[in-house]
């Protein structure tokens, strides 16, 4: 095991006057204290016991109820069965680790790729392969010819691991026409795939795409989800959808963990959401981070000196920035920290080591004060550093 990168330098936004563009903060003017303040009451008073008490490790039957209609609303057809709530989508990218992985197994990955998701398998003895990424995400040919590559040489592949919806850390969206044809290769080959999805609701424009798991006829597709972004992260509740047999091994490795996810903020979050809660204040949260977004990429087109390139998220939280190949993100870190502006250097996303001159930035946290000052901080750094080569 090591120590998760971004948790560390979170430890840096203790300092007075830190501008974080580093962790997948949610900007906490977004949290609705006062409703759930009421929210939390009313469930005390008429419910309290049974809120306080030990629940199925599947999960509040209620709110699985409601998760499943809203899935299937949005274009799934799944039932209760396929639906189990973890605590939070963290947990369950664990729990299909330690399910699955056994040491020197393959997983294929984005370069770059989610960095919990890289530590949760490596954990379990897991080999990372990463698959490039191009403007719509991971690049079909490249996977099954890695495929075909491991195979040959008798690896033993057991998943693909994907964050379609504007990935992390990249920002980027795989369309329907790429999910379809990685879904094609995982039936070739008979592999699973481990569908990342928490940002999916947080769009701010263009055309959402549909579920890797509503595009598979097999059963292959695993989905976890999670509340941390469009709702809030403290209360640690995400869900995973798949095959019933699959989530049956979940629950069981999930019996060994914390037996249950806490009955009393699941019946928190249903109640919040058969109120019509949750819509009305995800609506005034995508509006605030479309705005973030898009003044932090005017701020980069007013500050960055020429030859620095980002990406242009159609939501979620982080854009992706590429540095001249003779700058070092760790060397900018270091000195944009002395600057009071910290964001995450990109190499610690990639697990070939490779992407030392890329950063990724989070839009969502900092207000547009913060945003513009802090990339003009990070401007003068990266210009500085041009100047030495």
């Amino acid at each position: 095991m090591r120590r998760s990168a971004i948790r560390e330098i979170l430890k840096h936004l203790q300092k007075p006057g830190m501008i974080s563009f580093a962790g997948g903060l949610p900007a906490p003017e977004t949290f609705p204290v006062n409703d759930l303040k009421e929210i939390t009451l009313e469930i005390l008073e008429k419910n309290g016991p049974d809120g306080l008490q030990y629940g199925s490790t599947e999960g509040d039957p209620n709110l699985r109820k409601m998760l499943v209609s809203r899935h299937n609303e949005q274009g799934l057809n799944i039932g209760i069965d396929n639906l189990i709530i973890t605590t939070g989508s963290q947990q369950g990218l664990d729990l299909i680790a330690r399910i699955f992985l056994d040491p020197g197994d393959y997983v294929l990955c984005g370069l770059p790729s989610y960095l919990g998701g890289l530590n949760a398998f490596s954990v379990y003895g897991a080999r990372l392969k990463g698959i490039t990424l191009d403007e719509n995400g991971m690049k079909p040919d490249e996977l099954e010819d890695t495929i075909f590559t491991l195979k040959e040489l008798g690896k033993k592949i057991k998943f693909i691991y994907v964050i379609p919806d504007f990935q992390n850390p990249a920002g980027i969206t795989l369309p329907n026409s790429r999910r379809v044809k990685i879904i094609e290769i995982a039936d070739k080959y008979d592999l699973l795939i481990v569908e990342d999805c928490p940002y999916r609701e947080v769009r701010f424009e263009g055309e959402s795409q549909k579920l890797m798991n509503e595009l598979d006829t097999t059963g292959r597709v695993i989905t976890l989800c999670t509340f941390s972004k469009i709702l809030s992260p403290g209360f640690r509740i995400g869900w995973v959808i798949g095959h019933p047999e699959l989530l049956d091994r979940i629950v069981m490795a999930k019996q060994t963990a914390d037996l249950c996810t806490s009955p009393f903020l699941q019946k928190i979050i249903a109640l919040y959401i058969e109120k019509g809660l949750l819509d009305k204040n995800l609506k005034k949260t995508i509006d605030l981070y479309r705005k973030r977004r898009t003044h932090m990429i005017n701020c980069f087109m007013k500050y960055m000196p020429d030859k620095v390139t980002w990406t242009t998220p159609q939501g979620g939280l982080f854009l992706f920035v590429t540095l001249p190949v003779n700058l070092d993100a760790d060397i900018i870190f270091k000195e944009s920290l002395e600057k009071n502006v910290a964001f995450v250097s990109g190499s610690t996303f990639f697990c070939n080591n490779s992407g030392h001159n890329t950063m990724r930035l989070n839009f969502s946290y900092s207000n547009n004060d913060e945003i513009e000052l802090g990339v003009k901080k990070l401007a003068e750094v990266i210009t500085q550093e041009q100047t030495k080569k």
